[in-house]
């Protein structure tokens, strides 16, 4: 009997990994369920759940059941120094030399790695050589950030002489909301990226102006540059074919936001466009639904709330309510309902001309129209240009982004189902299994380049 042919052996390093719900889990767990489906024996390292339940606080139980049986988890330590203020669980050192023992720990921090994150990746080196020499990892993938997990991608790659892929789903030196570097020239964070970049298999965007910028700085790797955009996911969006009824006149419109707000986003902007197209008739008793956490961490929501026009309990002055309502975080797995109770949704988004958002193709899978808010030179446009239900401003004055959330309502009232089978069929291109396919080709092309090096040395 012939022995069936071993499956190739992928580490992909994803410190947020569900439970997590930080931003880019979602492109996390999509690459690891891509790769088990295609046939790779898969190992994940992730965060510690201490340092996501108790650290962070910021967690999806329901978006864990999500992750392929195939893909095997390991949470490598992280040394939470950094985050631990109960005295009862410090060391004596800390607890009667408070001040020398931290700036010992950031400067043996800073002499590794420039990022707080580095007792993480160098766990994930020992534990991922241990597991390499009983059984052969063929690559490893990483992604940032945090962006230790490319140092370790780096030492990995060269320790165990195998090829590594690093994921810029987040800029590690460009700062996205100022459009400029992130560190002064003489940072170590400049060295670092450069050694990662210079021995990578391939180096991965998720947009084309970030890679054209990363080209500009190493030109040497700009050929094994590639760009994979995020996209959606089928399996935790269920979208309805069925046609779109039009709105009756006497009911209000039904605006929502869906996603994570941030003090980066142009909230008030926002806020004061949707109070204006109140006063249009088309818009009598609409309401905008902010569906999701305010901010990342246990703490973040208070800036925001005053932000939104609400108050520290999270409700509206009635004098001044200008149709914002906070509805609360929604589970991943249940965010369908929402788009299908929606008949138009408010895209807000930070950043500028490097930022697309994940949020985005989800949107468009819906099939309604949307209106952005935010810069208008965001990389976003490279995929909502093509989508049929877009209303734009091109601006963030609250009078042009008004007009658009008007526009918007009127288009969802007309509920054109030739419009809504384009818009649909726009995003149906941008389906996250489709757009990971070129990587998962790249990764099974390295490990056939490596082997034949080995045959041939």
């Amino acid at each position: 009997m012939t022995a069936s042919p071993r499956r190739p052996r992928l580490l992909y390093l994803a410190f947020y990994f569900p439970p997590s719900r930080a931003s880019g889990v979602y492109r996390a767990r999509a690459t690891a369920n891509h790769f088990a489906r295609d046939g790779w024996d898969v190992t994940v390292f992730a965060a510690p759940l201490d340092f996501l339940y108790d650290v962070i606080g910021s967690t999806d139980e329901k978006l864990l059941d999500t992750v392929d049986p195939r893909v095997t988890v390991i949470r490598p330590e992280l040394d939470t120094f950094r985050w631990e203020h109960e005295l009862q669980n410090m060391s004596w050192f800390r607890g009667m030399m408070p001040t020398t023992a931290r700036r010992f720990f950031e400067w043996r921090e800073a002499k590794q790695f420039p990022e707080q994150y580095v007792s993480w990746a160098r766990s994930s080196v020992a534990k991922a050589l241990k597991l390499h020499r009983s059984e052969k990892f063929d690559a490893v993938v990483a992604t940032g950030n945090p962006f230790a997990a490319f140092a370790a991608a780096w030492a990995i790659g060269k320790l165990a002489r195998i090829p590594y892929v690093i994921d810029y789903r987040d800029s590690w030196t460009l700062d996205l909301f100022k459009d400029q570097p992130a560190f002064p020239p003489e940072h170590p964070t400049w060295k670092w990226e450069r050694r990662v970049i210079g021995k990578a298999a391939s180096v991965v965007f998720v947009n084309n102006a970030l890679r054209d910028w990363h080209a500009e700085r190493y030109p040497e790797a700009a050929d094994r540059m590639m760009v994979v955009p995020n996209g959606w996911d089928p399996d935790l969006l269920e979208v309805s074919a069925d046609p779109v009824e039009p709105i009756e006149p006497q009911q209000p419109l039904n605006y929502s936001y869906l996603g994570t707000l941030t003090t980066h986003q142009p909230i008030e902007e926002m806020a004061e466009a949707f109070r204006i197209a109140r006063e249009h008739p088309l818009l009598a008793g609409a309401e905008l639904n902010i569906f999701g956490h305010l901010g990342f961490f246990k703490l973040s929501h208070a800036p925001l709330l005053p932000r939104l026009g609400l108050n520290a309990a999270g409700q509206v002055d009635p004098e001044t309510d200008a149709g914002l309502r906070l509805r609360g975080p929604v589970p991943k797995t249940e965010v369908s309902s929402v788009y299908a109770d929606s008949d138009v949704l408010v895209f807000l988004a930070a950043g500028g001309r490097y930022v697309t958002s994940g949020k985005i193709f989800e949107y468009m899978a819906s099939g309604r129209p949307i209106v952005s808010v935010h810069a208008p030179d965001i990389a976003a446009r490279e995929v909502l240009e093509g989508y049929p239900l877009w209303f734009h401003a091109d601006s963030l004055d609250p009078e042009k982004l008004a007009q658009s959330i008007v526009e918007a309502g009127e288009a969802a009232r007309r509920a054109d189902p030739q419009l809504r089978e384009a818009a649909r069929r726009h995003a149906a291109t941008f389906q996250r299994d489709t757009l990971l396919a070129p990587l998962e080709e790249r990764l099974r092309s390295l490990i056939r380049s490596s082997t034949v090096r080995e045959l041939s040395s």
